[in-house]
């Protein structure tokens, strides 16, 4: 899995689950005719060890016991709330999909979107983000023998697809197309500390 593009809540990139030990992770795969989708979920959760609200840096301990400084640029709203023992909560979820068009007559090329949410003044912080890239490539060869369906791209480089299902493999022909949708998506919420107990 790679690290998402996106600046999320803006903890630079370390803010990516990933970057935590040990996080909870879980897939889908789903095949149709024409179609093929893969979908996974990654949760991990650190605890603030420390926050120096005068350059927006966030200590973080995370599972595995190591410690990890980020920084929160300032789209993160309500950054004052963060306290030492809160805990932070990232959710991360990518997908892709493969569809074939048949006869395809779509233009050929890359396009991507994205977006971001974050907590209304006043609430915990929180945030969340999303891209989306779609891509369309032509099928300019079919090779049953090697299971290989070759696909060109807008700026003409060729991508060698290894299409291990022969039942998926006989619907393929030159001159259709294959679009790509791949998508990334990623939530952050901050849990206040539980209070002290009392003496």
């Amino acid at each position: 899995m790679r690290k998402l593009s996106i600046l999320a809540i803006a903890i630079s990139a370390a803010a990516a689950p990933f970057a935590f030990a040990q996080p909870q992770s879980s897939g889908v795969v789903g095949v149709a005719p024409g179609k093929a989708a893969m979908a996974q979920t990654v949760k991990a959760t650190a605890t603030v060890e420390a926050v120096d609200k005068a350059t927006r840096s966030i200590t973080l301990k995370l599972p595995n016991g190591n410690s990890r400084t980020v920084v929160a640029d300032e789209r993160v709203r309500n950054f004052d709330q963060i306290k030492a023992g809160d805990k932070v909560n990232v959710q991360y979820v990518e997908a892709l999909t493969l569809e074939l068009k048949k006869d395809g007559k779509a233009v050929v090329g890359r396009t991507e979107s994205s977006g971001m949410q974050t907590a209304a003044k006043g609430d915990k912080p929180a945030a969340a983000a999303m891209r989306e890239v779609v891509a369309v490539t032509d099928v300019v060869n079919v090779d049953p023998a090697k299971k290989i369906v070759s696909v060109k791209n807008k700026d003409g480089k060729i991508i060698d697809l290894n299409v291990r299902d022969p039942e998926q493999l006989k619907l393929i022909k030159k001159g259709d197309q294959v679009q790509a949708t791949y998508t990334e998506a990623v939530a952050i919420s901050v849990e206040p500390a539980a209070p002290a107990p009392k003496k």
